[in-house]
Parts: C-alpha cells; sequence; structure tokens
C-alpha cells in the first residue's frame, strides 16, 4: 500500500461579524498536510456505512493517528466530509463523502 496522495486536514473559523459595514469576514481556513492511501470505498463497506452506493465515497488511511481536530478534509481540490473513523494500533483510516 502507497502513502503517496498528499491529504489536508482543514480547521474553519468562521469569519466575525463587523457592526460597521453588517457583513461577515470570510472564513478562515487552516490546513494540515499528511501523506495517505487514498482509494474508492467497496461497495459492501457502503452499504453496511450507507445503507445503499454513493457517488464520491473514498476511503483513506493514514500510516499514524490524527489526534488534532479539524472539521472536513481536502484531497485535490475537492472537500470531503468523515462520515466513519477506525483507529487501529498504530493506523488510522476514514471513509470520505464529498461535501457539495
Amino acid at each position: 500500500m502507497r502513502y503517496d496522495t498528499p491529504i489536508f486536514f482543514q480547521r474553519v473559523l468562521p469569519g466575525e461579524y463587523d457592526p460597521t459595514t453588517g457583513n461577515y469576514a470570510d472564513d478562515q481556513v487552516t490546513e494540515v498536510r499528511k501523506m495517505a492511501s487514498v482509494m474508492d470505498t467497496r461497495a459492501e463497506i457502503m452499504q453496511i456505512v450507507y445503507g445503499g452506493i454513493r457517488q464520491g465515497s473514498v476511503t483513506v488511511q493514514l500510516q499514524n493517528h490524527y489526534q488534532k481536530p479539524y472539521d472536513r478534509i481536502r484531497i485535490g481540490n475537492t472537500n470531503y466530509k468523515v462520515d466513519y473513523t477506525r483507529k487501529l494500533r498504530v493506523k488510522q483510516t476514514f471513509i470520505l463523502s464529498e461535501v457539495v
């Protein structure tokens, strides 16, 4: 298994309200880069997690656990939400689905 795909754990801080203009500032996104093995989610696993087949679902495996808080994961230009995570002895797996 190759851990050759960069993924980015994103933490999103919402913009604050500016009472003088009445607008909100842009969200601030901070990212942490990790290398992972990314593959399509098998149909059997999708049936267990989602109860059916879903488009845009991927499985990600890290060599070590990721401990810091995060809101979503970015792979390439696509943002994903975490639907299921599993911590093994030293590895961690995620099942992700696309954020529309």
